[in-house]
């Protein structure tokens, strides 16, 4: 017996049920980033590993699906010294390509490569499936989408807060109620200096941000890891702890970070933000969370995450301020800041609260039953007239019996159903069903395009 075929773990296969969703979710997240005046591009799948090598840190190297060059790429190297090289040494020799692993750094090189064909700042969204080996556990994924809005020309903090409007907008039409996280990384650098510790304002973060996930104790363990004295990390305790409103955060880091010039750069930034929403009546609570670092090393500034209030899942939407990714292709000085919609995560989320419109399952909206070939030929003239009036029509295929024709429809949540014999042929006219009252009326083409829309 053949061995059932299978896909790769931490991928997935969507049927019909699933791409409406997912489709919905995607136009909704697209409108808003057009009502915001972002214009759409795409990239390739496959990036140079020269592009994506050390943008994202060493443990986000780790995790770059590698692609072995095409031909006999071995035939330089001698069975002995094959042998003997490791698993990074051997991708280095042998692969020169590599799957994306977010859309941000290929953005970065779209920019540059593209610099003197665009007008600045430029505002782009992204909606593509992105990359990582990592393990793959529930609402972690090995080939997910990512739903990017960046703009990159522009220093403005207003930026910060149109992304915020644009996170909150977007929640508030899918009904999920959530916590909007924002910190600065210039926060976090002054943390870092104030403790004695700047040269490791990258492991620091990077363990921190495990807070959610670890806990206090297991952070505190990766940081003595890193070579972080105990006095340090003890210093590190009430920061990581604090609470309080936004406005008692910043004036207690105010106070905090007096001494680092950086660190106080920071918090003038997230309290401009927070003050210039204050007034833009959020439906969903903004807060300062000194814990958030977002392991990126490429953010400079203000950083955002997203966390749904009502399901136990992880971050589904985070973004920040890179003021350096361009400089690494070349065009140094371009400021950038972006988010990235998880949208996988939401899929999940909309379906554990059952927050799917019934739109979203619609297929065909009218099914013509197939009595035979010269009724089937009539019904496909009258198909085309419900079709060009925006009604999604079909014929059944096969003159089959009436009790699997109609099995179909049900099974396809089909809304209304046509019956056309030589009868209705002979008046003009046509039987429709409404597959959920059960009425059936006899009317011409026009009335019953009326009824399915709606308008009668």
């Amino acid at each position: 017996m053949a061995q059932k075929p299978s896909i790769p773990k931490g991928t997935r296969d969507f049927g019909a049920v699933e791409m409406a969703r997912r489709n919905y979710i995607f136009e909704t997240i697209r409108s808003v980033y057009a009502l915001y005046g972002f214009s759409q591009i795409e990239t390739p799948a496959m990036e140079n590993l020269s592009t994506l090598m050390g943008k994202y840190g060493e443990e986000g190297d780790k995790l770059l699906f590698k692609i072995l060059n095409s031909g006999d790429f071995t035939r330089e190297a001698s069975a002995e010294e094959y042998a003997g090289l490791g698993p990074a040494r051997l991708a280095s020799r042998f692969c020169e390509k590599g799957l994306r692993y977010d859309l941000t750094v290929p953005f970065a090189r779209f920019v540059v490569q593209h610099r003197d064909e665009l007008q600045m700042p430029f505002k782009r969204y992204q909606i593509q499936p992105v990359w990582r080996a990592d393990r793959p556990q529930k609402g972690r994924y090995r080939e997910f989408y990512q739903c990017d809005a960046d703009v990159v020309g522009s220093d403005s903090l207003l930026n910060e807060v149109e992304l915020m409007q644009i996170v909150d907008e977007v929640f508030a039409r899918f009904g999920i109620r959530v916590a909007i996280k924002i910190n600065n990384r210039k926060i976090l650098s002054g943390i870092a200096e104030i403790i004695g510790a700047a040269d490791k304002i990258v492991d620091i973060t990077v363990a921190i941000d495990k807070l959610d996930k670890i806990g206090l104790e297991k952070v505190n363990e990766e940081l003595r890891a890193v070579g972080l004295p105990d006095e340090a990390v003890e210093k590190l305790q009430p920061i990581i702890a604090l609470s309080g409103s936004n406005e008692e955060k910043l004036a207690t880091m105010r106070s905090v970070l007096a001494g680092s010039e950086t660190g106080l750069k920071g918090v003038d930034e997230v309290a401009f933000v927070l003050e210039t929403l204050a007034d833009s009546n959020l439906r969903n609570p903004i807060e300062l969370d000194l814990t958030l670092a977002r392991g990126l090393n490429y953010y400079t500034g203000c950083i955002f995450e997203v966390k749904a209030l009502d399901v136990q899942i992880g971050s589904i939407t985070g973004g920040g301020r890179y003021d350096n990714l361009t400089g690494i292709f070349g065009l140094p000085g371009l400021s950038g800041v972006g988010i990235s919609f998880g949208a996988d995560r939401i899929y999940d989320v909309l379906t554990q609260l059952d927050l799917y419109p019934a739109a979203t399952q619609a297929g065909a909206q009218l099914l013509f039953i197939n009595f035979g070939q010269r009724e089937a030929a009539h019904c496909l003239r009258l198909a085309a007239a419900t079709r060009r009036a925006g009604i999604a029509t079909e014929v059944y295929p096969d003159a089959v019996k009436m009790k699997k024709q109609m099995a179909y429809a049900n099974a396809h949540h089909v809304p209304f159903v046509a019956l056309v014999g030589e009868a209705e042929m002979a008046e003009g006219r046509v039987a429709l069903k409404n597959m959920e009252t059960g009425e059936q009326q006899s009317l011409t083409i026009e009335e019953a395009i009326a009824v399915i829309r709606g308008e009668a």
